[in-house]
């Protein structure tokens, strides 16, 4: 079917006269927009935004779906929908701080394909492919590299190494995008997941609920229900992505019981607004998708321009909390770079704390005293519920700062301190 794009320009769903193509995921992907020419025949593009793509496409990749360009304003250059999708020359601007794999994916990464860095969890990228390009994508060294899954002897490399792991409890199926393959793939993945006795947690990491809403199909959501405890992780970015199309999308998979999570990047232009914070957060409560994370943008190539100040993130922490319900305030997070892991952000509300009082405020700046309770006499300790056995495998498995809390150590120290070269430590 020839995409009428003028139709799309005036804000109509092009395919009404034949919704069946329209509402067919398999459709979108086969249509998506990929060149200049197609663009320019859809949307009033300004010079400097010619000129962006043209140039941008020599390095990066563009794809829009049909369903994602109608939600586009055909004449704002400064629409939300637009600048998440339609390449910039600023993408070409090579930051100081750029970096091709900022979070180390690649260095934490086991075997092809599986990142594992948390103790208890994995990542794994079940493909490259998505159903759009977004501007500011974290994984855009990979993303699209050959626009298809991974191939079946990774998979089972990965598999392999997730059954012999066994602290891995918790995976992530993501990509790309990990509902950009078929309902089979991807059944034979989870189930081959599900039978692993220490895997309890299965997660999948996706888009399309946004981007391409067709995919969420009633025969994928009835697939996915037969594995439960199964989680989505979406991202919504804006509150004019949430359509009603959106909406029943994220609807079939609440209704078949799985939780969904969003995990949006603050954006500069887009989102940076504790207003569009307010208004989205609200938005998703009302889809029955819970704000889960507030990402801080990272250092990838090319999306400095999107990049705010930490500041900025703080403040539209602290124009939530309190001032709406805890439900729709998500942590605020930077994905420390060099694998360091996600480091939750948030305002100060501890202003002091000694051994026995701790003084905190509120969101109104109302400063509170509370008491720390009193040392317990030895004749009414309470037991220890958790027993010698559960305590000798918590210090086993502790890393990090809680490590120090099991009594094994008493300092964790860079692996390069100057100080530790002098004379080879014999001072």
């Amino acid at each position: 079917m020839t995409i009428r794009f003028e139709d799309i320009a005036e804000g109509a769903l092009q395919g009404a006269s034949e919704p069946e193509k329209w509402d067919d995921w398999h459709w979108q992907l086969r249509n998506k927009i990929t060149k200049l020419d197609e663009l320019k025949r859809a949307l009033d593009l300004t010079a400097d935004e010619v000129a962006g793509v043209e140039a941008t496409l020599t390095k990066f990749r563009m794809a829009i779906t049909p369903y994602w360009l109608s939600l586009m304003d055909p004449h704002d250059p400064h629409c939300p929908i637009r600048r998440q999708a339609i390449p910039s020359q600023s993408e070409l601007h090579q930051a100081s701080s750029d970096m091709r794999d900022p979070l180390h994916e690649d260095v934490d990464s086991p075997v092809p394909h599986l990142t594992h860095r948390y103790p208890d969890r994995v990542l794994f990228l079940i493909t490259d492919q998505c159903a759009m390009y977004c501007r500011h994508c974290t994984r855009r060294r990979v993303a699209g590299a050959t626009d298809a899954a991974v191939p079946q002897n990774a998979i089972d490399r990965a598999i392999a190494y997730i059954e012999k792991t066994t602290e891995v409890r918790d995976v992530l199926l993501s990509g790309g995008d990990a509902l950009l393959v078929s309902d089979d793939r991807l059944e034979r993945i989870i189930s081959r997941l599900r039978a692993i006795d220490h895997v309890e947690i299965i997660r999948l990491g996706t888009r399309a609920p946004v981007v391409l809403p067709q995919r969420v199909t009633d025969d994928l959501c009835t697939m996915l229900k037969r594995y439960h405890p199964l989680w989505v992780n979406v991202q919504f970015n804006h509150p004019k992505e949430i359509t009603p199309a959106s909406a029943a999308a994220c609807t079939r998979l609440a209704d078949a019981g799985i939780p969904v999570g969003n995990q949006s990047v603050l954006l500069r232009g887009i989102n940076d607004s504790p207003t569009v914070m307010r208004r989205l957060v609200h938005d998703l409560l009302k889809i029955r998708v819970r704000p889960y994370y507030l990402y801080q943008c990272d250092l990838s190539q090319g999306i400095e321009h999107f990049r705010t100040s930490v500041g900025k993130g703080l403040e539209i922490i602290e124009s939530l909390r309190g001032h709406t319900s805890g439900l729709a305030v998500p942590t605020y997070v930077l994905d420390a770079p060099g694998g360091g892991g996600k480091v939750p952000l948030a305002p100060q509300y501890l202003l002091l704390r000694t051994e026995k009082k701790v003084v905190v405020r509120n969101y109104e700046g109302v400063i509170s005293v509370y008491a720390e309770p009193e040392p317990v006499p030895p004749d009414l300790a309470v037991p220890d519920p958790v027993s010698s056995t559960e305590q000798q495998q918590r210090q086993q498995r502790a890393e990090g700062i809680y490590a120090l809390l099991s009594g094994d150590r008493i300092s964790l120290e860079p692996h390069d301190l100057k100080r530790k070269r002098r004379g080879g430590e014999t001072g």
